[in-house]
């Protein structure tokens, strides 16, 4: 009889147990071969010439600013603790903390990046006075302090400025002690008791970056791989919370994952498994690091079961402190279609990557936004001074989303939207100007009837009523959102000041992205006869001499937003006729039957009567009058761009322009 020992006589060797980290076991132990090192030193000494790492002696005077933020802070607390009719031995004792979050707090930060900061002050400094107003004014008269820019009606309420020339994103979380402990452990539990939803919100920051580097299994690869990712993400056009895609904490959290999944791995593989895993990864499946805590102390934690609102979530990554919430609540179907497209993207790559075909270098090709869609929607957003188009621009562009989302649910998803995160400035203009861009296109799949628009007056309008109710508004504050088709782009968007060529020869990777957004295969069909036609125009287009004309920078009537709406926020007046209306804005009589595609248009107190497409007839829908603008400051540019227009012969009807039409 065979013993329980085996045939050889020889004990039964056990494997070692698998050292788990996360929720699930890794998805490989395997460590790098020599080719993986090889190729991580390749892709380590990409990042360094990319510019990522900072210089010593930046990083000695970002200590040194943290430094004095603390001292000012200090010396705050103490004045109010003074005020407040404490003892001196309070007074002596009183102390503020400064700690950071974020990608300073990771150690993947690089020059020029902000440093997410976070003050913890005792609990009888509140932040609604304390913080917003007096150390906001101390800060103000400081001269080493720019750009001050409070913002405490945010979901998490920051105080943001340049504190010698280094950005700072200032926090402030009042705990319930009376002194705060200079080494202030910030994971412990107790700094939760008897706060609020904000400065919970305010100190997750900190638990999460520290929750984080506890949670993966080598910190030098999660920080190489999680650089990686971001340097990725800005060059594909993805990285932006307030945009709707991800942000910092979401780009960690989703590469602290995957190290978790591969414990052994180098950052070159890690990178090559971060998009193989969510190329295939099953949304709204969670991604976590740790498993959810239950309620201890009667937080909301992000639960689907029992939160309705939580299982509206697209995308949810869970952060790994208590009380775990979705961090990516902002992604939106748009926003996620576009990110698994650039997953699928940098997945192709790094095969090739690994097949030795490619360089790193061709992973973080920039994303050929300009070159991807047929029809654009542009926002203009003005202001009179550079001060005034800081706060103006980051409240717009906090509501942009929310167009996003508006014009799809009015399409019933037919009409997909891709917000671009990066900013255009026109210098030209002589008011403080920013915009950003949307592209536009049928959802693929769709079965498209010829000459089919899509209306969406009606959203624009919507948001227009949701920005003008910005507070902190100043006269000169405008906004204009218009309907741009490809060769009708401003020339300030593209990086040489002039629009591309049509014979430049692209990359095969830029090629590929430009026909994955082909708007669905109407509108690739439609792209490719309009290339051939081009290739085989008798006029020369491709000539010498208009190639030289091509690098030259356009015109007037080459740089302008061709269809655009008059967005001045204005007030009423009963004396004024729909015909000053017209007047205002450059109408031509007679114009109102043309076929330009239009959209509608915000900021306008007064909007005009809603009209059907092509019709020059309208009817106020319970608006009141128009008005003239309250506002002088911007006269120039305000005539420059609906001069621009009205030169064009564009066409305003009653506020809102035609229909869409997204062939």
């Amino acid at each position: 009889m065979a013993s329980s020992e085996g045939f050889s006589g020889s004990p039964t060797s056990v494997a070692a147990p698998v050292t788990q980290y996360g929720v699930t076991k890794p998805i490989s132990m395997a460590g790098p071969t020599e080719a993986d090192l090889q190729r991580s030193r390749d892709l380590e000494k990409f990042l360094v010439e990319a510019g990522l790492y900072e210089s010593k002696e930046e990083a000695a005077k970002r200590e040194e600013v943290l430094g004095r933020i603390q001292e000012i802070v200090t010396d705050w607390v103490k004045q109010l603790t003074r005020l407040r009719g404490y003892i001196d031995q309070m007074v002596e004792d009183a102390n503020a903390v400064i700690l950071t979050f974020g990608s300073f707090r990771l150690g993947v930060h690089g020059p020029g990046s902000d440093i997410d900061t976070l003050c913890v002050g005792p609990s009888y400094v509140n932040r609604e006075e304390d913080f917003f107003f007096l150390l906001h004014n101390i800060l103000a008269e400081r001269e080493e302090v720019t750009e001050l820019q409070p913002v405490p009606d945010a979901h998490v309420p920051v105080m943001k400025f340049k504190f010698d020339g280094i950005p700072i994103d200032l926090l402030y979380a009042s705990i319930s002690c009376l002194v705060v402990p200079q080494e202030l452990d910030i994971s412990d539990m107790s700094v939760l008791y008897n706060i609020d939803e904000p400065t919970v919100r305010s100190l997750n920051g900190c638990r999460v970056a520290d929750q984080i580097l506890k949670l993966v299994p080598n910190v030098e690869h999660f920080r190489t791989t999680l650089r990686c990712l971001k340097l990725w993400a800005k060059r594909r056009g993805v990285y932006s919370n307030v945009t709707g895609f991800l942000g910092g904490v979401n780009w960690a959290l989703l590469v602290a994952r995957v190290c978790q999944l591969y414990p052994n791995a180098v950052p070159s593989m890690l990178v090559s498994r971060f998009f193989r895993v969510y190329t295939q990864w099953r949304w709204p499946n969670p991604v976590m690091l740790c498993a959810i805590e239950e309620d201890e102390l009667g937080f909301s934690v992000w639960d689907p079961r029992k939160n309705p609102r939580d299982r509206t979530h697209h995308m949810p990554i869970i952060t790994p402190a208590y009380p775990c919430m979705n961090s990516s609540y902002n992604v939106s179907t748009s926003t996620l279609r576009v990110m698994m497209e650039q997953f699928q993207y940098g997945n192709n790559i790094c095969e090739k990557i690994e097949l030795n075909r490619v360089k790193w270098s061709a992973l973080f090709e920039p994303y050929l936004f300009f070159e991807s869609y047929k029809n654009y929607l542009q926002v203009d957003i003005l202001a009179a001074d550079a001060d005034d188009l800081r706060s103006w621009k980051g409240w717009v562009e906090s509501r942009l989303r929310q167009l996003n989302l508006m014009i799809e649910r009015d399409t019933y998803g037919k009409l997909q939207c891709h917000p671009y995160p990066h900013e255009y400035v026109d210098a030209s203009k002589p008011c403080a100007h920013s915009a950003f861009f949307m592209g536009l296109q049928r959802k693929q799949g769709e079965i498209v009837q010829e000459g089919q628009q899509f209306d969406i007056r009606g959203s624009v309008d919507e948001f227009r009523r949701s920005v003008i109710m910005y507070v902190f508004w100043k006269p000169g504050m405008e906004i204009y959102v218009s309907h741009v088709r490809r060769k009708q782009l401003p020339a300030y968007v593209f990086p040489d000041g002039y629009k591309r060529p049509r014979n430049v020869r692209l990359t095969p990777h830029q090629l590929s992205d430009k026909l994955s957004h082909g708007n669905g295969v109407a509108f690739q069909t439609e792209s490719g006869e309009k290339c051939l036609k081009r290739k085989k125009d008798p006029d020369g287009e491709n000539s010498e001499q208009s190639r030289r004309e091509k690098r030259k920078s356009p015109d007037r009537s080459q740089s302008v937003s061709p269809e655009i709406i008059s967005c001045k926020r204005c007030s009423t007046s009963p004396g004024c006729s729909t015909s000053d209306l017209d007047e205002m804005n450059g109408l031509a009589e007679g114009n109102a039957s043309s076929n330009l595609s239009i959209i509608g248009c915000c900021s306008g107190e007064y909007i005009g009567s809603i009209s059907t497409a092509g019709s020059s007839e309208g009817s106020n829908q319970g608006y009141d009058n128009p008005a003239t603008s309250r506002s002088d400051l911007c006269d120039d540019s305000k005539s420059s761009v609906e001069d621009e227009h009205t030169d064009q012969k564009r066409v305003f009807q009653d506020g809102f322009l035609e229909e869409i039409e997204v062939s």
